[in-house]
């Protein structure tokens, strides 16, 4: 069966910048995305006091941390955090390869969802290039438990995230959350979806160094007695589980190659999103790396397996 995906790898026509808090930080920073060559991939490029410039890169072989957010680098050292809802805009709107040019350790909240990324690389523009996108195909299942939660892989055609969350709070419950993943389904459905937290939390989380810039501008807030404490309320119903969703996408993005198949996760967040991809990377049979064959006049273009080189952005 063939598969309605893009056959070139993209990346943004122009130059575009952005700039916020970071939510955790509290601290102002600044980000420039820009134009990158074929190959190149999500690459950070991070800022000293002195001017000196490190590069990470957005690939799971990267990741530092995810206790609250999605760290890349090192912890203790030169790193980026909050990178998800960026890494979901930027997967899902299929560019491939830019530059950001960041001047603190934290992508900044912005409004707690990817929509104003979406924004800027709308403005900005995607532009085609000239070499072949490879995707990673799923051939068989893979799962990994963490006590009640898990989350598992499946071939499928196409891309597809299945996400259930279960929280005793009566503000969100059980909500569950599927979709085949477009630009224009992200763009309506996903994008807008903002990150959440608990009032009674708050304190913990200050004496521990994070959540400095949250605030009812970047966050829904959910009170001790169990509502939601912005005045606008939700932005639809199940708003928690699509911004789950938005994580999730981030979260894989780290793969270096956009994924056919099917994720499914019950109860999951940053740790096991990050252990799920690391599972089903460490399984070489569990996926092949396939691009484009040749299109005939009417039907869609079949996958065909390629030879991966012997470093790839996807290995660890």
């Amino acid at each position: 069966m063939g598969f309605d995906l893009h056959d070139y790898q993209t990346t943004l026509k122009s130059r575009v910048s952005l700039s916020g808090t970071g939510v955790h930080s509290g601290k102002p920073v600044s980000l420039h995305f820009s134009p990158a060559d074929p190959d190149t991939g999500v690459v950070f490029l991070c800022a000293d006091a002195s001017g000196d410039v490190t590069e990470v890169r957005a690939l799971a072989a990267e990741i530092g941390a995810t206790d609250l957010c999605t760290v890349l680098g090192n912890p203790s050292g030169v790193h980026v955090a909050t990178v998800e809802h960026l890494l979901a805009a930027l997967s899902a709107l299929g560019v491939d390869n830019v530059y950001i040019e960041i001047d603190g350790g934290e992508v900044p909240i912005l409004d707690g969802s990817a929509a104003m990324f979406v924004d800027a690389f709308d403005q900005a523009g995607i532009a085609q290039q000239a070499v072949k996108r490879r995707y990673i195909r799923i051939v068989k299942p893979v799962r990994i438990d963490s006590g009640a939660s898990w989350a598992e892989f499946h071939p499928y055609d196409g891309t597809r995230f299945e996400v259930e969350i279960d929280f005793e709070n009566p503000a969100i419950g059980r909500q569950f959350y599927a979709a085949d993943i477009t630009p224009d389904l992200f763009r309506r459905e996903i994008a807008r979806a903002r990150t959440f937290g608990f009032m009674k939390d708050v304190e913990r989380l200050w004496a521990a160094g994070y959540a400095l810039g949250s605030s009812l501008e970047n966050t829904v807030v959910i009170g001790d007695d169990g509502r939601v404490v912005n005045m606008e309320g939700l932005r639809c119903p199940n708003e928690f589980v699509r911004h789950k969703m938005l994580d999730a996408m981030g979260d894989l993005a780290l793969a270096g190659a956009r994924f056919i198949g099917r994720f499914r996760s019950y109860r999951g967040g940053h740790k096991l999103n990050a252990a799920a991809l690391r599972r089903l990377l460490s399984d070489r049979s569990s996926f092949e790396i396939v691009e484009t064959g040749r299109r005939e006049r009417g039907r869609m273009a079949e996958m065909v397996a390629v030879s991966a080189p012997v470093y790839a952005p996807w290995m660890l």
